[in-house]
C-alpha cells in the first residue's frame, strides 16, 4: 500500500488515546501483552527501529533473518513485525499458515522498494529482452516488494542481500550472460565492481522514461542497473568524506554498499549492516571511526562502544522517515488489536505471489 493510500484510509490512523498515553504507561502495555502472549507473541525489530521499540523485540537483525527468524519460531502465532512493509511481507512468505504477521504502522514503506512496481519491471523486461535476447537474468534485493520478487522467481532469477550479493551475482553470471539488477543501482554497481566487471560495463534503465542509459557497445554490456536507490545512504557524499579526513586524519570510514559507488571507493571499509556492527565490535579500543549509514543505528553502535570515537559519516542526517513510522504508540496499538475481527494491520502476500517469490528466495538461501 503506498504512502497516499494509506493516509486516505481512516482505519489505519492510530486512535488519538494512544497517542494520549504517557511513556510509562505505553512500556507497561507491552509489557502486559507480552506477558499475556507468551511464546504466542514473536517481536522481530530491525536494527534501524527507535530504541524506544527495540527494547521489546525478542530479535534484532536484517529484515531476511528476522523473517528466517519469524519462520523457525513455530510456537509463534502472531509475528508483530518492527520494520518496513517488505520485511513483514518477506516474512508472511517464509511462515506458514497458522502464523499471522502484522505491521504496526502500514505506513512504514521503503522508499526503495516502491522505486520499482511491477508494470514497470514487466514493460522494462519486455523491452530489454527484445534488445538483448534471453541472455538476461533478473536479481532482485530483499529491499524489493513481494510483488517484484514474484517477478524475479518466475524468470529464474533470485534475490540478494547486502551481505550475500557478491555470491548471488556470480551465481547469476552461471546461469544467463547479463543480468538485470532491481531496485538499487548503488549495490549492484559496488557488487558488480568488486567482482572485476567495469563500470563502462554497465547500464542503467530509467523506469520513468523507459530508457536504457548505455554509451557503450551492446555486445559489452554485462549490468542493467534499475535506477533506483535508497534515500538514506544516497545522502553520505563525497563532501563528507572530505569533511572527516580533515578533522579526523585518524579515522576510518565504513559505509553501506548503498552508498554511491564515488562514497564506497573513497571508505576505508564498506558492507552490510552485520558487517559493519561485526567491525566496530572487532575493533581495538580507542580506535576512531566515521559510519555510513542509518541514524538510528549509528546512535545505538556509539552508545554500545563508548571505548571508541564513532560519529555519523553524515552528521546532518536524519533517521529513515519510514522506519521511524513505527514507536510505542503503534506497537501498542497493535499488540491490543491482534484478536479483534478484521486482522488489522495483518500483512498477506497473495498466494501466486507468495510461491513465486518464495522461488526466488529459496534461490538464494540454497546457494548462499
Amino acid at each position: 500500500m503506498s504512502f497516499l493510500a494509506a493516509l486516505q484510509n481512516s482505519h489505519l490512523m492510530i486512535p488519538e488515546k494512544y497517542r494520549a498515553m504517557s511513556k510509562e504507561e505505553l512500556e507497561q502495555r507491552v509489557l502486559e501483552m507480552k506477558e499475556k502472549y507468551g511464546t504466542k507473541l514473536f517481536i522481530p525489530g530491525h536494527h534501524y527501529q527507535k530504541d524506544e521499540v527495540i527494547q521489546f523485540a525478542d530479535a534484532t537483525g536484517d529484515s531476511l533473518k528476522l523473517a528466517q527468524l519469524s519462520a523457525d519460531n513455530k510456537d509463534a502465532e502472531f509475528i508483530v513485525f518492527c520494520g518496513v512493509h517488505f520485511m513483514a511481507e518477506t516474512a508472511d512468505i517464509l511462515t506458514n499458515e497458522d502464523q499471522k504477521v502484522f505491521l504496526p504502522d502500514m505506513r512504514a514503506g521503503c522508499s526503495m522498494a516502491d522505486m520499482a512496481d511491477l508494470e514497470q519491471t514487466e514493460r522494462a523486461w519486455e523491452k530489454l529482452t527484445q534488445l538483448l535476447g534471453d541472455s538476461l537474468l533478473p536479481l532482485t534485493y530483499v529491499n524489493s516488494t513481494a510483488a517484484i520478487k514474484a517477478f524475479v522467481g518466475d524468470k529464474g532469477g533470485a534475490t540478494v542481500t547486502s551481505s550475500n550479493a557478491e555470491k548471488m551475482v556470480k551465481w547469476a553470471f552461471d546461469q544467463k550472460e547479463r543480468i538485470l539488477f532491481l531496485p538499487d543501482q548503488h549495490l549492484g554497481r559496488n557488487t558488480a565492481f568488486n567482482l572485476g566487471i567495469r563500470l563502462d560495463q554497465m547500464a542503467v534503465w530509467d523506469p520513468h522514461t523507459d530508457t536504457l542509459n548505455y554509451e557503450g557497445e551492446l555486445e559489452d554490456l554485462k549490468v542493467v542497473l534499475w535506477k533506483g536507490h535508497c534515500s538514506v545512504h544516497e545522502g553520505f557524499t563525497v563532501d563528507n568524506i572530505a569533511e572527516v579526513r580533515k578533522d579526523y586524519p585518524n579515522m576510518k570510514i565504513i559505509v553501506h554498499p548503498e552508498c554511491s559507488r564515488e562514497v564506497v571507493e573513497l571508505s576505508d571499509l564498506a558492507g552490510s549492516t552485520s558487517y559493519i556492527i561485526n567491525a566496530i565490535e572487532k575493533a581495538d579500543p580507542g580506535s576512531e571511526w566515521a559510519i555510513g549509514t542509518e541514524m538510528n543505528l549509528v546512535n545505538r553502535i556509539i552508545n554500545d562502544h563508548p571505548d571508541k570515537k564513532i560519529i555519523s559519516l553524515n552528521q546532518h542526517m536524519c533517521p529513515c522517515l519510514t522506519m521511524n513510522r513505527i514507536d510505542l504508540p503503534h506497537l501498542v496499538w497493535c499488540l491490543d488489536m491482534l484478536e479483534t475481527p478484521g486482522d488489522h494491520n495483518r500483512i498477506k502476500v497473495s498466494e501466486n505471489i507468495a510461491q513465486s517469490a518464495k522461488l526466488a528466495l529459496e534461490r538464494m538461501l540454497e546457494y548462499a
